[in-house]
């Protein structure tokens, strides 16, 4: 066991959280770095949610997987951001629920969370998104909220 893990109790796991976003690729691209440097492995997570409304479903068009698609959509966006840097130390998960409560639950196991500023759900004016502010007001470690900047989330 490492001096940091017996510190803090918590493996040696950075989490980002990912939405395909221009801020979650930046967030994705300093974790990475972050555990390269570290040497802690890298968990890239992508939550999708039910499209119900007040307890309905209107259920999913025939062929369509919201899991699968999200993962394939995550995939795309690691390969795009990383590309061969993704490294051995990588481990994706897809998870079905809302990104704050999905990602708060993974910090009470992780070192770091990484979420980028805004993301999709982003509006004019807004300054921090309701994931990120959701996170830092609830998670269990430290989070990272990575503004975005224009072009700098590729790695090469």
């Amino acid at each position: 066991m490492s001096t940091t893990q017996e510190s803090t109790g918590r493996p040696e796991r950075i989490v980002v959280g990912v939405d395909g976003s221009e801020s979650s690729k930046d967030a994705l691209a300093w974790a990475a770095r972050q555990a390269k440097l570290t040497g802690m492995t890298l968990t890239v997570i992508s939550a999708w949610q039910d499209t119900s409304i007040w307890g309905r479903s209107p259920g999913w068009l025939p062929g369509v997987d919201p899991a699968t698609n999200t993962m394939a959509a995550l995939n795309e966006t690691i390969s795009e951001v990383l590309g061969a840097e993704s490294g051995a130390d990588l481990k994706t998960a897809v998870v079905e629920g809302q990104p704050g409560p999905t990602l708060t639950e993974e910090s009470k196991t992780a070192s770091l969370i990484v979420v980028g500023s805004r993301g999709h759900g982003e509006f004019a004016g807004m300054l921090l998104g309701s994931v990120s502010e959701f996170l830092a007001t609830h998670s269990y470690c430290p989070v990272v909220i990575i503004r975005y900047n224009a072009g700098t989330h590729r790695l090469s």
